[in-house]
């Protein structure tokens, strides 16, 4: 009788414990500060409404070990059977404690919360709460960022936008960034596939439209799920594209050349510089990669990326109208975008002959990559500086009117001597970027890489930076590779013109479709005036190189 009415008693307390849980199965389980609820939060679009960032409702397994029933040994057992993630040891320990309460397993299937409930222990709760969702994983994970244990965001957009989701006026409202998810994936494969081709040690894209600012994809290398933030090395956590400082050398060179042509430095594409010899500046000799043992007109320096005459420009430009121009480029603060996580560039404290002179061509000055990008949209777009955006353009996100950096004449000149540069039939260090009937054009830069105050010789940082279609500028696209090693197929280099523009050629051919820019080869920027300044028959010539002919002439 005694052992019948225990038993009915048992069955007795679970039958209530089902009842209540039938009942308040909605409801969460207290969480370990006592706070209930977690409150609900609005989601996260891309562009075209695909759901980067979701709250639903997610089962919670947890423990009261105050109100424990059975024997702790063997709800342990079961408990590790079923979770191994904890020891019997600490489940154990788990359940002999003193606490109020103790979460075991968040985001759990129902098969598994099944399982648990099966084991008939009324101190475990079993209850369903809101749960911040990834449904992407790591797609434009540095963008969308995560939320803490408390539902609040704590990094990327989710934490920009953190009172907006959590306004219950427009929670049912999605916020809709500025990113594409196909054009992002496409960028993050691509940049994947270089970076473990040549096993560098981080990587950085950006997709932007150039006349409104808008991001279409921003990508940074090694990456994380933002549904498992905690379980991610803290390395990985970093935006390379927002906080990661990089001299990006011959990039800088269209900044140079547009400063110069801009302030009448520049009068005539024709305009010749010595670059017959190294040019000595003090102590120090500027050189070029590939000497070109003769004087240079602008064209041609720009498709060689001649080291020695853009210093000599740089010089006759001037410390203070080189401050100048990266001044109104942004480079004087972090890059203008909603992202709180961004790094301000590295200046050189002296500004010296010699520092005017190579800072010109991308070493002494370090920025992030997204400050790169926005000059670039502006050397292109007409003129004009507009600020970055993760946000969608529309009437509640209108373009703002920006500030002129250079006039439109010179923008349509940066246009012709950036695409050269990509041309095949030009020789310049971008053809490989080439895709037929896309009008790609930009420029390759390759420094060392600035390590423990010094340069590592044995390591670049190489990039592309690049705009198309060029003879109506839509998209600018850039990558950076930090720290690439060469392969057999690139000959010993890992300048950008190896390791980057092939990249950058295959994610073109693949988002240009994506954004409605279609191939054309009947179009094209006119370049009638800058290509006979640079077709001669050693350009010819090296343009039917191969093999390791050509990877000796594409060395920076």
């Amino acid at each position: 009788m005694v052992v019948m009415l225990l038993f009915l008693g048992v069955v007795g307390v679970i039958a209530l414990r089902l009842l209540f849980m039938s009942i308040f199965s909605t409801g969460a389980a207290p969480t370990p500060a006592g706070d209930g609820l977690l409150p609900a939060r609005g989601d996260i679009v891309d562009r075209n409404g695909i759901p980067l960032a979701s709250t639903i409702q997610a089962w919670s397994i947890g423990l009261h070990p105050r109100k424990l029933v059975n024997d702790p040994m063997d709800v342990a057992q079961k408990l590790n059977a079923l979770m191994p993630e904890h020891s019997v040891a600490d489940y154990f320990a788990m359940l002999r404690s003193n606490k109020n309460f103790i979460y075991l397993r968040r985001r759990a299937t129902p098969e598994l919360v099944a399982q648990v409930n099966a084991i008939g222990e009324p101190g475990i709760a079993l209850a369903q709460e809101p749960e911040r969702l990834y449904p992407q994983t790591s797609l434009a994970a540095h963008v969308l960022g995560w939320t803490d244990i408390d539902g609040r965001g704590v990094f990327g957009m989710e934490r920009v936008l953190n009172d907006r989701l959590l306004d219950p006026a427009k929670r049912g409202t999605p916020v809709e960034l500025s990113i594409d998810a196909r054009v992002q994936a496409a960028l993050e494969q691509e940049l994947g596939a270089a970076k473990d081709k040549f096993t560098a040690a981080a990587g950085s894209g950006i997709v932007m439209d150039v006349r409104t600012g808008e991001v279409i994809a921003m990508a940074s290398l090694p990456t994380f799920n933002p549904n498992d933030p905690g379980g991610t090395p803290i390395d990985n956590l970093r935006n390379n594209t927002t906080q990661s400082v990089y001299e990006l050398g011959s990039t800088f060179k269209a900044i140079t050349l547009a400063n110069a042509i801009q302030s009448g430095v520049i009068k005539s594409m024709a305009q010749k510089y010595d670059a017959t010899a190294p040019l000595q500046v003090g102590r120090f000799k500027i050189h070029d990669d590939e000497p070109a043992g003769r004087w240079l007109d602008i064209p041609e320096m720009f498709v060689k990326s001649s080291n020695i005459v853009t210093a000599r420009i740089a010089d006759e430009l001037g410390q203070q109208r080189e401050m100048d121009m990266f001044h109104r480029l942004g480079f004087g603060q972090a890059p203008e975008v909603e992202l709180k996580a961004k790094a301000r560039p590295l200046w050189p404290v002296y500004w010296g002959r010699t520092t005017v002179m190579t800072v010109a061509y991308g070493h002494g000055l370090a920025v992030t990559p997204l400050n790169l990008a926005i000059a670039y949209s502006a050397l292109v777009n007409g003129g004009v500086y507009h600020p970055a955006t993760l946000l969608k353009r529309g009437p509640d996100n209108p373009v703002p009117a920006g500030h002129r950096v250079i006039s439109e004449a010179t923008s349509a000149r940066m246009r012709q001597l950036l695409r050269i540069v990509v041309m095949p039939a030009a020789g310049g260090t971008g053809r490989k970027a080439d895709v037929p009937g896309f009008r790609l054009g930009g420029k390759t830069g390759t420094a060392e890489k600035a390590q423990n105050g010094g340069y590592n010789k044995k390591l670049n940082v190489s990039t592309f930076a690049g705009v198309f279609p060029m003879d109506d500028p839509k998209y600018m696209i850039m990558m950076t590779l930090d720290g690439p090693h060469a392969t057999a197929d690139t000959f010993g280099f890992t300048t950008a013109a190896w390791v980057v523009g092939p990249a950058i050629g295959r994610a073109v051919s693949r988002i240009g479709p994506l954004l409605g820019v279609i191939p054309d080869e009947r179009h094209d920027v006119d370049e009638s005036d800058l290509l006979p300044l640079i077709w001669r028959p050693d350009v010819a010539k090296k343009a039917q190189l191969t093999g390791a002919a050509a990877a000796k002439q594409d060395k920076e």
